[in-house]
């Protein structure tokens, strides 16, 4: 006997919505999505926290305005990602190493989240989302084997290895800013706050530089500036800084080679500048030349990645309380 003919169907999209959160030091970037992955709205807010507290209500407002301008039932928002610098350790439920954003790894952190929110909630670290942005979004399609770089104001690594996100065993994996580049510069036998290799290739380093090499500059945007200029200052602080970035392509290829390394951040986005003087670096440090690109989503890198997991997350969430009911 012949069945009724099959059906398709389709889960209504807007039954439960995902928010993305990325919190820089100078910015808190949010976006909602809802089950298609379609964003709804952007919003961006002035990062202007010297405590966690003030952080928190600033995420909250972003993330208020945000659900007020998609015009969604905050009742339907089903998961939250947040993504920031440093280490989000599970078994402590706090950040760790996210020097740049005071008070962030304060313990309880977590729980005042989840009480001020609705949905679920996911942490992590931000070169680890941006990651995710582009194997979803961006320069890493269809690459089961590539590493996002991220060197802004802090360094890090997020690991896509055999297609899926590696976090190592407590979630350090990628805290390529320690790596032990460079000199012991001091004595007291304490643990360092911030990394060797991420003291000579962030930010602030393209700026110090800068001031060796004769240029008044404020901030690294502007040692750029002057190298495409043509500015012979410009230039040979460039190559200082150039240096220091093949040091870490060169040990990313040697420990994990990947099919391709994304580079990103305020920093990372030069290669218009740098992709010269490092290649030549890197010819001098090691046979194995990686092959690396610039990201193309540029500052949206990790709110997309937040949103891509945020999004498949919220899906789940909404499948477990509709099939609740019928258990």
């Amino acid at each position: 006997m012949q069945g009724r003919p099959a059906e398709l169907f389709e889960t209504d999209s807007r039954v439960g919505f995902a928010v993305g959160v990325d919190i820089g030091r100078a910015w808190i970037r949010v976006g909602m999505a809802d089950l298609a992955g379609t964003t709804l709205c952007r919003t961006d807010q002035r990062n202007t926290a010297t405590t966690a507290r003030v952080l928190v209500e600033l995420i909250m407002v972003a993330i208020d305005r945000a659900i007020e301008e998609a015009e969604i039932d905050p009742a339907l928002v089903a998961h939250t990602v947040i993504g920031s610098p440093g280490v989000y350790d599970v078994w402590k439920g706090r950040v760790l190493y996210a020097g740049n954003l005071p008070g962030w790894g304060r313990i309880g952190l977590r729980e005042t989240l989840v009480s001020r929110l609705r949905g679920s909630l996911t942490i992590d670290n931000d070169a680890n989302l941006a990651a995710m942005g582009e194997h979803t979004y961006g320069a890493g399609q269809g690459k089961r084997q590539f590493v996002y770089a991220h060197v802004g104001t802090g360094v890090g690594l997020g690991l896509m290895l055999d297609g899926k996100l590696y976090k190592g065993f407590s979630g350090a994996a990628g805290e390529a800013g320690f790596l032990p580049l460079g000199e012991v510069e001091t004595s007291d036998n304490k643990p360092p706050t911030r990394g060797r290799l991420e003291e000579r290739l962030a930010a602030d380093a393209v700026v110090r530089y800068g001031r060796e090499c004769g240029l008044s500059s404020t901030n690294a945007e502007e040692v750029f500036a002057a190298a495409r200029a043509g500015d012979p200052r410009g230039l040979a602080a460039i190559e200082l800084e150039a240096a220091q970035l093949a040091r870490l392509l060169a040990s990313v290829a040697a420990l994990l080679d990947p099919e391709l390394i994304v580079l990103g951040g305020a920093i990372g986005r030069n290669l218009d500048v740098l992709e010269k003087p490092t290649r030549n670096v890197l010819t001098q440090l090691s046979p194995l030349m990686p092959e690396f690109a610039p990201s193309l989503l540029g500052d949206e890198a990790v709110l997309r990645g937040a949103i891509a997991v945020g999004v498949s997350r919220a899906k789940e969430a909404v499948f477990a309380a509709r099939t609740a009911v019928f258990d």
